[in-house]
């Protein structure tokens, strides 16, 4: 696992290689990025801002998901959903699993999207850099982060979790919390590195 090679420790309750790291906060992802980024001069990892974490899940798409549109029958029934994300209705959540518990699941293991990028919904909450703002007024229009808020200082999540209902693991869903929350098996993040 990569956070553990880099951090030394792995905080995560669901230990394995293959799997996300989880129960990490905002600032611990900042703290992985300075030392990875430190050892490795040039290779300028970030977290995405809300826009670049957007339009990288839906790589080209406009629906819900981004191999179909979302027809939601229950709160956690929704076929399309089944072969692209690990959400509360395939994650053992409400009913027992037959050869599993619930829990994060190792990557790369549902479809990816269009570009080949794995696991964008669903799995682990990703935190963006951007901090919290009730609606998109004023946003930048560069796609870079939306740092200064009068809402508050809640940093954006995206994606949806192994343990959210069908309706919260979808491109467009926006959730945020305090930077400082690290005991949550359903946060995580993903770097990106963006060329100038």
């Amino acid at each position: 696992m990569l956070w553990e090679a880099v951090m030394s420790n792995n905080p995560s309750r669901f230990k394995s290689p293959d799997r996300p790291v989880e129960r990490v906060s905002w600032k611990d992802a900042q703290e992985f990025l300075a030392v990875i980024n430190g050892r490795m001069p040039g290779l300028d990892l970030s977290l995405p801002s809300e826009a670049q974490w957007e339009y990288a899940c839906r790589a080209g798409t406009m629906t819900a998901l981004y191999n179909d549109p979302m027809e939601i029958i229950g709160v956690n029934n929704v076929s399309g959903l089944d072969t692209i994300a690990w959400y509360g209705g395939n994650s053992g959540v409400d009913f027992e699993l037959e050869n599993g518990k619930r829990g994060t699941h190792p990557v790369g293991r549902k479809e990816p999207n269009p570009w080949g990028l794995y696991d964008m919904l669903g799995n682990v909450w990703e935190w963006t850099q951007d901090q919290w703002h009730n609606d998109y007024r004023d946003a930048p229009t560069d796609g870079t982060p939306w740092e200064n808020s009068d809402s508050g200082t809640g940093r954006v999540l995206r994606g949806g979790s192994w343990g959210n209902y069908a309706r919260y693991v979808r491109a467009a869903c926006r959730n945020h919390v305090e930077p400082g929350l690290r005991y949550n098996v359903y946060l995580g993040f993903r770097c990106v590195r963006v060329h100038s």
